[in-house]
């Protein structure tokens, strides 16, 4: 029996359970270098990214942040459906594209749309009232 993964965990008892995944902050940063240094003085250490790419990013405990030198104008609040905190691969989770549907449901406007004709890796971004960018970007 094929079960799609998104039903697993994202629909309970008839209502749309919303599992965004891991969660992080992604920050736009003027000097990638000045910035690695400051938050690995806060404890936060490198566990990707490619310094020459101008990203890294860090983690201290369940904590995860990214440095963007140049890519974005606002730092962006990010989750990761498929991902758990740690980063890793959950066997269950809401496909982004659920969670697009929601969302327009809702009656909440899309920056951004995942193509939902599409399986697989996909992102899609709303704005919060306070102009506050939220990217849900999906990996696998």
């Amino acid at each position: 029996m094929n079960i799609d993964r998104s039903t697993v965990r994202g629909i309970r008892k008839g209502r749309v359970v919303m599992d965004l995944g891991a969660f992080s902050v992604s920050l736009s940063v003027k000097d990638l270098e000045a910035s690695r240094s400051f938050y690995q003085k806060l404890g936060f250490k490198p566990i990707g990214g490619i310094a020459d790419e101008n990203w890294l990013i860090l983690k201290n405990g369940n904590n995860v942040i990214g440095l963007f030198s140049g890519m974005f104008e606002h730092n962006i609040l990010t989750f990761n459906p498929g991902w758990d905190q740690p980063g890793h691969e959950t066997e269950a989770f809401t496909d982004v594209r659920d969670i697009q549907k929601h969302l327009k449901e809702q009656g909440i406007a899309l920056a951004s749309e995942a193509d939902e004709t599409t399986e697989g890796p996909a992102s899609l971004t709303v704005i919060d009232p306070d102009g506050n960018p939220i990217l849900i970007d999906q990996h696998r």
